[in-house]
């Protein structure tokens, strides 16, 4: 998160960080612009999906895969617009979307598989009223 907030900040970009008060070590970090503090972990992921215009996955832990099963799960319900793409970096999580298409293989829609900043901005640019798509 140091890195892309980092990135952000020297883009000009605002930088949001939304921190949870529950976990004693949360802070936002030196190129946040903006924090919002949030009592629990369900207020701040809810907090992060109602501000994000899109979601960029990076390789995680269990935190991030709480994060990417719950705005994944919205999209395929139908409870968030479709203008608001779901963006994996890298391989990491492709065995689990293959895992979950055996299932309920329209979810692949929802999700897009990039390998770099370019392909995030790419996706970003490209994202409107028609679902992402995964390749």
């Amino acid at each position: 998160m140091l890195a892309a907030a980092q990135g952000a900040s020297e883009a000009g970009g605002e930088v949001i960080g939304v921190t949870c008060s529950a976990f004693k070590s949360s802070k936002a970090n030196e190129y946040v612009t903006r924090e919002i503090v949030t009592v629990s972990l369900d207020e701040r992921l809810d907090t992060l999906i109602e501000l994000g215009r899109a979601y960029v996955v990076l390789p995680g832990g269990t935190g991030t895969l709480l994060e990417l099963a719950k705005v994944w799960e919205l999209k395929n319900k139908g409870f968030m617009k479709a203008d608001r793409p779901i963006i994996l970096i890298g391989e990491f999580w492709r065995s689990l979307i293959d895992l979950i298409a055996t299932d309920d293989p329209d979810s692949r829609r929802f999700v897009e598989v990039v390998n770099d900043p370019r392909g995030i901005v790419q996706v970003i640019r490209t994202s409107g009223d028609q679902d992402v798509g995964y390749q």
